[in-house]
């Protein structure tokens, strides 16, 4: 009996299994396999790149980057807290303003 529960996830499992193996290889077996002077020059916004792309950037660039990447992810706490505004406490209300406070002070920094 506990067995037969799970036949048909076991049935879909093997199914996928065969199916990604298949596909997999008739990818592999019909695809072109010739590379062009097309495929393998590097692609740079359209144009050919100007130098070595091994060529060290500033540190401003990998701060703005690191930055926008914390701004971003500090957003997402937005969400759930703007879903159940209505039932939070004061207390948690005003950590959330010194939050967002702390935000906007960081962004003006930046």
């Amino acid at each position: 009996m506990f067995l037969a529960n799970y036949f048909s996830i076991f049935l879909f499992l093997v199914f996928s299994i065969v199916l990604s193996t298949v596909i997999f290889f008739l990818s592999f077996v019909l695809s072109t396999k010739m590379d062009d002077a097309e495929k393998l020059t590097a692609y740079e916004c359209g144009f050919n790149p100007f130098s070595d792309s091994r060529t060290e950037f500033d540190v401003k660039f990998y701060i703005i980057a690191i930055l926008f990447i914390i701004f971003d992810l500090e957003i997402s706490f937005l969400f759930p807290f703007s879903v159940c505004l209505d039932s939070v406490s004061t207390v948690s209300f005003y950590c959330m303003l010194f939050f967002l406070f702390d935000l906007i002070i960081g962004f003006f920094y930046v």
